[in-house]
């Protein structure tokens, strides 16, 4: 019973994953460092803005007959003006008195670099940006500076980065969207090559232990190496365990027909009952222990063609032929006709041997169990498929027991006192099976038993 092997996971999944979750991490960076880096570009324009409209103020200020003139320029205000109407506010000091606008802005140290001093500040309750700079003033025997502080609310500030916000949110989600997609194509692509290796192996048929030579990723070569030298220990063995049950069967069969052959000559020579009784005692357990050593190794050797079936074109016809004249001799001996009929060649394809072996072990029982002077009829049939059909006049199979009969080392009730191993319909049917048919068990209506053979 093969074990289920225990998945850890989907690799595709994980992968899959770990693309996505790379993605997540790259949007979300990506739509912070955006949207910052918009908000600074955003501040800087408003920076600009207000610096210039600071300078603007500057430039008309002037010093005469020791007052302090400022004349605001138009422009000065309407530069600022902005779709949301954020407020605007402004301070201009002399040295440290307030000489115009809003006293909530004051004063802050100079900037050293005499540069406009940007700050953002909170002012009526509202959060202005503000700017401020100073200019110092020279007239005769006088010397004043002059600072002028300009703010702005910053609804429209605010209002620009929502869009920026919400344009950068839909671009990170439709990047993290199409980074998905990508995500479980690059995962389904980079799997496909072990799907393609798993197919490559699973449409190969048992005899095929050929390595793979097909180009594959440079991270596959370990595994389908490893593959590559797990298929060639594999057909050694395999060799090595095909030569192993030729040889078994040769070593086995021989040395027991020696004995057999000695059993019978000593039977020629003894004159007493008791010992003719014993010496066919011992070619009885001879002629058991042959039959079913050469059924077990029957079975073996079929079992592994059977798993490494090589198919050839045959005549099936010719095939039963030469067995019934190989076994027509037995059947004299046992005042049994054995015939064939069959007037047309049925060609098939499969293993010629396996197919041999499978008749002859339905001929051998046929042989077993027909009663003297009885018929066992042989036909090889085209139609529907290939099959060949041995009918004899014997007992029949017992019908209670009929399904149960090809398992291995199952005899029938009948079967007792007649020698056997309870292999020799197992072996039919695995032969029958491997060629994708049948072996069907039935009773004839007028007595004895019919075995389908079908490929």
């Amino acid at each position: 019973m093969t074990e289920t092997l225990r998945a850890s996971g989907s690799l595709r999944n994980r992968l899959a994953l770990i693309l996505t979750g790379g993605a997540a991490i790259l949007a979300l960076l990506l739509v912070v460092l955006v949207r910052s880096y918009a908000a600074q570009i955003a501040q800087q324009g408003q920076d600009q803005i207000l610096g210039a409209s600071v300078t603007s103020i500057l430039d008309t200020a002037l010093l005469r007959d020791g007052q302090v003139e400022v004349d605001f320029p138009y422009a000065a205000f309407s530069m600022l003006s902005t779709p949301s109407d954020d407020r605007v506010f402004h301070a201009i000091y002399q040295d440290e008195m307030l000489l115009s606008g809003y006293a909530s802005l004051t004063l802050e140290p100079p900037n050293a670099n005499s540069l406009p001093l940007y700050q953002t500040v909170t002012l009526n309750d509202a959060e202005v940006r503000r700017a401020s700079a100073s200019r110092t003033l020279i007239g005769a025997n006088q010397r004043t500076e002059i600072t002028v502080i300009v703010a702005q609310t910053r609804d429209a500030l605010s209002g620009t980065l929502n869009r920026i916000w919400r344009n950068v949110a839909g671009f990170g989600v439709g990047f993290f969207l199409l980074a998905t997609a990508l995500s479980v194509w690059a995962s389904s692509s980079t799997i496909g090559q072990l799907q393609r290796l798993t197919q490559s192996v699973t449409r190969r048929g048992p005899q095929d232990l050929s390595p793979f030579e097909k180009p594959v990723p440079t991270e596959m070569v370990p595994l389908v190496t490893s593959l590559n030298t797990l298929m060639g220990r594999l057909d050694q063995s395999l060799n090595r365990s095909e030569d192993f049950i030729a040889e078994a069967a040769h070593r086995v069969r021989t040395p027991l027909a020696t004995v057999r052959s000695h059993a019978e000559a000593m039977l020629q020579r003894v004159g007493r009952d008791e010992n003719r009784v014993t010496v066919r005692s011992m070619m009885r357990a001879i002629d058991e222990s042959s039959r079913a050593a050469g059924q077990l190794l029957d079975h073996a050797m079929i079992t592994f063609r059977a798993d490494h079936l090589e198919r050839e074109a045959f005549d099936l016809t010719d095939l039963v032929q030469d067995l019934v004249m190989r076994l027509t001799p037995v059947a004299d001996l046992k005042d049994v006709t054995l015939r064939l009929d069959s007037p047309a060649p049925v060609h098939m394809s499969g293993d010629a041997i396996l197919v041999q072996n499978a008749v002859r072990n339905i001929l051998d029982n046929a042989l077993k169990y027909a009663p003297e002077d009885s018929l066992i009829l042989v036909r090889v049939l085209a139609d529907p498929s290939p099959q060949v059909v041995i009918s004899d006049e014997g007992k029949g199979f017992p019908v209670d027991e009929i399904d149960t009969l090809t398992t291995r080392f199952t005899r029938g009730d009948n079967a007792s006192g007649t020698i056997g191993s309870g292999l020799g319909l197992t072996i039919a049917q695995e032969v029958a099976e491997a060629h994708g048919g049948a072996l069907n068990l039935s009773n004839r209506t007028e007595g004895g038993a019919c075995v389908t053979l079908s490929f």
